[in-house]
């Protein structure tokens, strides 16, 4: 794998819309080639016995089973909206005849 070098630092920048003096481009062509050198290192792990993971840890959607239920407070529930006519809630109306 070949080098990051200044020009490509500078091509980068100019497509992100940055301004990047002297100092900066030699910080990011530094900085690029750790992470190129980290990447590399990784690559030479074998990974050929490790299934595919989303996420690091394990995580389980506790569900429950969907049971109808009788609620017998009706009343109770419609008193708490902030209007009724009969036994239901009284909504504006949204839609033109």
């Amino acid at each position: 794998m070949t080098k990051i070098n200044k020009e490509e630092v500078k091509k980068v920048a100019h497509l992100a819309r940055l301004e990047l003096n002297e100092s900066e481009i030699n910080n990011h062509v530094e900085q690029l080639e750790k992470i190129l050198d980290y990447i590399r290192q990784l690559e030479k792990i074998d990974t050929d016995d490790v299934p595919c993971t989303t996420r690091a840890i394990e995580v389980v959607n506790v569900l429950r089973k969907d049971e109808k239920k009788n609620y017998d407070c009706n009343e109770e529930l419609l008193e708490l909206g902030p209007s009724r006519e009969d036994k239901y809630f009284k909504v504006p109306k949204i839609i033109n005849e």
